[in-house]
């Protein structure tokens, strides 16, 4: 089986001061996000990648990335709106600035997350890392079953979220990537006799040749 994952595209415009984005705040597309998925699609017919299966977080930048990118590669079936794809909820994080929050809680929180996937310590984030990891660990076992040997899945979710997937995937190796997927890039794995196999992480469109 593949397992494509694509993080959603831009809900903020080259003029916006980008904010911390959660479960709550349930943005649209721009423009630009609205492309990127577009370029996802591409990306995955040039691929020879057409999903058989899109499954995607109940959010409208999931929802509406899942929907461009299955209407583009010509997919036929029904979008799957799993909740356990919902990004996390940020609490009173969410709607805010790095510089706002920065001038909380100092800017090494920031990066230990952004670049090493390190929650802060006591964020009023929802839901814990373990129902995190969990909910992860569950969709991949529900793929696992529920599809043939070659077919395709495309997984459309958040950053966050995209973390926990990281975390299982690569489990610990010394010269996995960072978890850090940038707005409408991919990720590709494989599995393989019980077994995953990362292939790429963090890749764009126009570079993804996994």
């Amino acid at each position: 089986m593949k397992l494509i994952l694509a993080r959603h595209g831009n809900t903020f415009s080259a003029d916006d001061t980008p904010l911390w984005v959660g479960a709550r705040e349930d943005f649209p597309l721009v423009a630009r996000g609205v492309e990127q998925a577009s370029h996802v699609a591409d990306a995955l017919i040039r691929a020879n990648l057409r999903p058989d299966q899109i499954i995607a977080g109940p959010l409208l930048r999931t929802r509406t990335g899942a929907e461009i990118i299955a209407a583009r590669t010509g997919f036929s079936g029904d979008i799957m709106i799993d909740d356990r794809l919902k990004e996390i909820d940020y609490g009173s994080w969410g709607g805010k600035s790095d510089a706002e929050i920065e001038q909380l809680y100092g800017g090494d929180v920031i990066t230990a997350w952004r670049e090493h996937s390190v929650r802060p310590e006591n964020a009023d984030w929802m839901p814990d890392e373990a129902t995190l990891e969990q909910h992860a660990m569950s969709v991949l076992n529900d793929v696992t079953h529920s599809t043939d040997e070659d077919d395709t899945v495309l997984l459309v979710t958040s950053n966050g979220i995209l973390r926990f997937y990281h975390a299982l995937l690569y489990a610990g190796q010394a010269n996995a990537p960072s978890g850090k997927v940038k707005t409408g890039h991919l990720c590709y794995a494989e599995y393989h006799n019980k077994t995953w196999r990362p292939e790429c992480w963090n890749v764009s469109p126009e570079s993804f040749m996994c």
